[in-house]
């Protein structure tokens, strides 16, 4: 089972379908029912791909429907999007991607792999699939397996980490794992319903020059948040967050109260973000 992706399959078909400008042929219809009137209304059963023809008043539309075992239902409607043109970036070398990590950043960090399971004894079966599709798979970037990890699983009572830079170190530890060795990157618990987090927020005083710019280089959340809250905040000054942030000649002293408090709201905001896109949920906020 596909887990948090189930339902997801037939969005990642349309969003493709729109694309490519093509209508997809619906599989495993070779005895299509006999309770529908298919020569009747529009409606009918692709057997093979056609082109999805463009109309000049509107754009390509499809919508698609999710249907939960525990009776869930969910439809969604997508759109094909405008015209694509460059991106605007904060910074002359910001990620244009548009992915969480920069390719250079993720090479100089320690990476957890974190896997959850029911029981004790199931652990120890992850670790060894686990490892499996890391050999199997030696393309992959270790940060992307395990963000993966932490933002598409369940999560369960009992846990397992192993941490590493490259994918040796992580084979190496899942394999003492495994086998039950003590391994100095390998860290197991049980989670407790008491242990929560609680994200907190420091207030004027904590501000320093270029805070945030690694962030607004490798992170298109938190780039975009500190955008959504620039012009959520322009009503109200006459001056730009962005451009304090980007140090801009312009751009008032940082060293302003009334300057570092909306600056620091900014930040904070983003940097929730940036949290709550990895997967981290706080249960209450303070500051």
């Amino acid at each position: 089972h596909t887990q948090a992706a189930a339902g997801v399959a037939g969005v990642i078909k349309m969003v493709e379908a729109l694309r490519h400008g093509t209508l997809p042929r619906s599989l495993h219809i070779d005895a299509p029912s006999s309770k529908v009137e298919w020569g009747e209304g529009a409606v009918e059963l692709l057997t093979e791909a056609r082109p999805w023809p463009q109309q000049a008043d509107r754009p390509r539309r499809a919508g698609i429907s999710s249907f939960g075992i525990s009776g869930t239902n969910v439809h969604v409607i997508v759109e094909e999007p405008p015209e694509p043109t460059a991106p605007e970036s904060l910074w002359p070398d910001a990620a244009a991607d548009g992915d969480v990590w920069s390719e250079e950043w993720w090479r100089e960090v320690t990476v957890p792999l974190m896997m959850s399971v029911h029981n004790e004894a199931a652990l120890c079966d992850q670790a060894r699939r686990l490892r499996a599709d890391l050999l199997a798979h030696p393309e992959l970037h270790p940060a992307d397996v395990g963000y993966s990890l932490i933002t598409t699983r369940t999560r369960f009572e009992h846990r397992a980490a192993v941490v590493g830079e490259n994918f040796t170190e992580l084979i190496a530890a899942l394999d003492d794992l495994i086998e039950g060795r003590p391994h100095p990157l390998v860290m197991r618990g049980t989670a407790g319903t008491a242990d929560q987090v609680v994200f907190v927020f420091p207030g004027q005083g904590s501000q320093w020059a270029e805070m945030g710019d690694g962030l607004f280089e490798r992170s298109s959340v938190f780039r975009e948040t500190a955008h959504a809250c620039d012009a959520a905040l322009r009503p109200y000054l006459d001056w730009s967050v962005l451009d304090v942030l980007r140090r801009e000649p312009d751009a008032p002293s940082l060293d302003r109260v009334d300057v570092v408090q909306p600056v620091l709201f900014t930040m904070m905001v983003s940097l929730a973000a940036t949290w709550r896109s990895l997967g981290v949920e706080p249960a209450a906020v303070v500051g």
